[in-house]
């Protein structure tokens, strides 16, 4: 029965510990939010032109990083950021290296437009 009853405090503590882990990942992923909603403009402006209709949804969404194909230790937070033109949708990602000195540095965009074909 204590057998039972420490592992499962050593179960409790690893998801506590993975939990507050993901939780961090995710603050210094959104660290780079208003970037990303800048940039989405930008990107937007880029592929259509100047437009009235374009709005930028304030919701950014953390995604899970990915890796740096040149650089195995380094890795890049991934932002989604939805963009609108009168009826259409557009997801946007992008990919951000946080410097040490808190500076975002963009990597890389997509966009794609969300459509039923």
């Amino acid at each position: 029965m204590q057998r039972i009853y420490i592992i499962l405090i050593i179960i409790t503590h690893a998801l506590a510990f993975s939990t507050s882990s993901q939780a961090a990942q995710v603050k210094s992923s959104l660290h780079c939010k208003d970037q990303a909603i800048q940039q989405a403009q930008k990107l937007l402006e880029f592929h259509f032109g100047p437009d009235d209709r374009i709005e930028i949804s304030q919701d950014v969404k953390a995604l899970a990083s990915i890796v740096n194909p040149r650089n195995k230790k380094q890795r890049f937070d991934v932002l989604e950021v939805w963009g609108f033109i009168y009826k259409g949708e557009y997801r946007m990602r992008f990919e951000y290296y946080l410097e040490k000195q808190g500076t975002c540095l963009l990597m890389g965009q997509e966009i794609l437009e969300y459509a039923n074909i």
